[in-house]
């Protein structure tokens, strides 16, 4: 995933100087590299870290990548004994191996671990882009067929659903399960206990009472998972009534502002599981414990959980921490529900958006009058979208 926002950020810097200028040298007892590069600081290297991320034949299959050893296959007390650069690689000997191994420079700075490290709880990938209601008039938007014929126009507006968490699509057809369609530019379909796909049907009719138009609070879908589906697709085929415009919510930018607003309770919601269950049909029962703002261990914003319809009672909070959780619950929630943080947007038939489900909170607007609402839902994942990504990147620098 971070292949797009670091290596390639690293692999530009790289360029704007001669791989001759580079310069190789080790520590006294040649467990450390140090590369040295014009007007950029150091790299330093370890060599059981070069040793294990060799890219040579007998390391690594060439076909696709894979490690041919393990790491007990590397003597612990490997070493180089020496170091020299030669044009755009760098050439190691390592012992008690007595064996050459070559680095492309530009991937070795691509790969550099030898920075400071984000210390601030929260911090986001390099990649991700916070946003409130000023993204409104700019929602990443394409037209479905354009998406499906050329893949430079799919890299960028993938690119875009990773920076934003979302993405609209245009111009689809208007049929049932058009929105495997939209699956398919990435990934593949996650079957839950709803099918394949599920109904949103809404009818707007006062004699009609099986149906309604109230709108719902922003919110993430299915935290009683474990895994939580990680991308989810809303098709329009319907859409007759007046209002029920979408809206989508940056949970990430919402953590943010708790957390300036309260960090004590940033640091509450964080340190302490949630839990959500659903119970809605027979034979299912599905729980989860999670808390509603995940954090790496290293401090990496990852996940926001929020759904108020599928909280069950929260239980793995002690006896006195109990109130200042449910206030810092409460201001997590008037963020959310706060228009300055929401961007909305009509779906009419044959369009459709996607959201990164462990970021993006999504609602509805109410509805009046009268008329039809019919959307198709469904699951996919992550690992699809950012290995499609991945891949066109990759394939366009070439």
């Amino acid at each position: 995933m971070l292949y797009l926002s670091q290596s390639t950020s690293h692999c530009q810097k790289f360029l704007l100087f001669e791989a001759a200028m580079t310069q190789a040298s080790l520590s006294a007892d040649g467990r450390v590299l140090t590369l040295s590069f014009p007007d950029q600081m150091p790299a330093r290297f370890h060599a059981v870290w070069l040793r294990d991320n060799a890219w040579d034949a007998q390391t690594r299959a060439p076909g696709n990548g894979q490690r041919l050893i393990t790491l007990r296959d590397i003597p612990a007390d490997t070493r180089i004994e020496s170091a020299a650069v030669s044009g755009d690689a760098v050439i190691l000997t390592f012992s008690p191996e007595n064996k050459v191994i070559s680095y492309e420079l530009k991937v070795l700075l691509a790969q550099r671990y030898d920075h400071a490290m984000p210390k601030e709880p929260g911090w986001t990938a390099p990649h991700v882009q916070i946003w409130d209601s000023g993204l409104m008039g700019h929602v990443p938007v394409a037209r479905l067929p354009d998406l499906q014929a050329d893949g430079g126009t799919k890299r960028a507006w993938l690119a875009q659903v990773a920076r934003y968490g979302f993405g609209k699509l245009s111009a689809g057809p208007v049929r049932d399960g058009a929105l495997f369609e939209v699956v398919d530019l990435f990934g593949y379909v996650r079957e839950t206990n709803y099918g394949r796909k599920f109904e949103v049907r809404t009818e707007v009719n006062p004699t009609n009472l099986a149906y309604t138009g109230l709108g719902l609070q922003a919110h993430t879908d299915n935290p009683y998972r474990d895994p939580v589906p990680t991308v989810q697709v809303l098709y329009c085929l319907e859409s007759s009534a007046a209002g029920g415009e979408n809206m989508v919510v940056d949970g990430f930018a919402a953590a943010l502002r708790l957390r300036d607003e309260s960090p004590e309770g940033f640091a509450i919601l964080t340190k302490y599981c949630a839990q959500f269950e659903y119970a809605g049909e027979a034979g299912v029962r599905l729980t989860a414990r999670r808390p509603m703002i995940e954090l790496a261990p290293d401090g990496e914003l990852i996940a926001i959980r929020f759904n108020n319809r599928s909280a069950a009672a929260i239980t793995d909070v002690p006896f006195e921490d109990m109130e200042a959780y449910y206030a810092a619950y409460r201001h997590l929630a008037e963020i959310i529900d706060d228009p300055a943080m929401e961007v909305t947007f009509r779906l009419d038939p044959g369009e459709s958006f996607v959201v990164d489900n462990t970021r993006i909170l999504h609602a509805r607007k109410g509805y009046s009058g009268a008329g039809t609402r019919w959307l198709q839902g469904c699951y996919a994942d992550k690992d699809g979208l950012y290995s499609t990504l991945n891949a066109l990147v990759r394939e366009a620098a070439e």
